[in-house]
């Protein structure tokens, strides 16, 4: 038996003028996915900095919008200034340090050299290590022709970043001033005052959202900082390490736990490195501590702060960074955890007001109504 299936031209073409749009419209998005991130990290930080520069506005002459947000801006250029003042100098002179101790570690190496080229003669394994050393030198030399097209994309690269970040700022800035008026337009352009309502409501819980993940966040960091800031001091009774490492270590602590998942582990590994430079013991005393430290953040202190900031369980916390991270990379291991409070705000709204259309369904009088039609 064959069934025949007849699609006017009208619908065919509708059919293929939706596909193709689809289409385009990806195509349009992944070509200008690097000016879409510049805005979507703008409007991210406009939407955790608006609480803030909104309650600071109401204590200004005239509640002035513009001052709010520049002595916030203010504020925050400062506080990176001065973990910079305080954090940069120890690591200088570390760094210091370590080159003073370089001409020594080359002369151990050298030593060290001289045995094991007695080892190689004995053994008779001179043509292959001769082989080896060939291969090291032809490949050190066409590195070194590259170098200077490497060095020059790098710099392309950092230029990038810091127009870049200009621009986040720029945006950033001009959002939290003009914001509260596009709101005011958007809501205007309403004319059923009950949806107005209930999608305003729906867009409050979801800024309540990304301003709460980013205070959580920003409490989980300081609370790895000063925990790493003072197990550095408590080391430093026990080993030959300068008790000022603390601050730069509980700096960069704080700045690169802002990364979830991997952002706690580097600044774990460079820690336990500028310890290092200065006695081994205490770089493992560190590394030890780390480690248990960071058992207790991913187990109780981040999802605990992070489940009552977005109101998520725990597991669904971890659950969202680890999709975020699989399906965007960093980004999305950044973004994953207000996305997802973002979606249950969505869901809820949805299922609350599906289950109020069944509940009106359901009564007597459309019963009846549908018995009738029935009938």
């Amino acid at each position: 038996m064959k069934v025949r299936v007849q699609v006017d031209t009208q619908t065919f073409v509708r059919f293929w003028l939706v596909v193709i749009g689809f289409a385009l419209a990806g195509l349009l998005i992944y070509s200008a996915s690097e000016g879409l991130i510049i805005v979507g990290t703008a409007v991210f930080l406009a939407l955790a900095l608006n609480g803030p520069v909104a309650k600071l506005a109401t204590y200004l002459p005239g509640k002035s919008r513009v001052g709010s947000t520049a002595i916030s801006f203010l504020a925050i250029i400062t506080i990176i200034g001065s973990f910079m003042f305080l954090a940069v100098p120890p690591i200088v002179q570390q760094t210091a340090k370590f080159i003073e101790t370089v001409p020594s570690l080359v002369d151990t190496a050298t030593k060290s050299w001289h045995g094991l080229d007695n080892l190689i003669n004995e053994y008779n394994m001179r043509p292959q290590v001769d082989s080896a050393m060939q291969s090291m030198q032809e490949n050190a030399s066409q590195w070194a022709t590259n170098v200077g097209s490497n060095a020059i994309a790098s710099i392309g690269s950092v230029f990038n970043f810091l127009a870049g970040l200009f621009l986040v700022i720029v945006l950033t800035f001009l959002m939290l001033i003009e914001g509260p008026e596009w709101r005011r337009r958007v809501w205007g352009l309403y004319s059923n005052k009950a949806k107005m309502a209930r999608h305003r409501d729906v867009a409050d819980k979801m800024h309540q959202v990304v301003s709460g993940y980013v205070t959580g966040q920003l409490a989980v960091s300081a609370i790895g900082a000063v925990a790493a800031g003072l197990a550095v001091f408590v080391i430093s009774f026990f080993f030959p390490i300068p008790a000022n490492l603390a601050i730069p270590v509980a700096a960069f602590t704080f700045v690169l736990s802002l990364i979830p998942m991997f952002g706690a582990t580097i600044a774990g590994v460079l820690g336990a490195l500028l310890l290092a430079f200065n006695a081994v013991g205490a770089a493992i005393a560190y590394a030890v501590f780390f480690i248990v430290y960071q058992q207790i953040e991913n187990n109780f202190i981040g999802p605990s702060i992070q489940a009552k900031r977005i109101s998520l369980s725990p597991l669904a916390v971890l659950v969202a960074v680890t999709i975020g991270l699989y399906l965007f990379g960093l980004i999305g291991g950044i973004i994953s955890i207000p996305i997802a409070g973002c979606i249950k705000v969505l869901l809820e709204d949805y299922l609350k007001h599906a289950k109020a259309r069944r509940s009106d369904d359901e009564k007597p009088p459309h019963k009846l109504v549908k018995k009738i039609k029935e009938a």
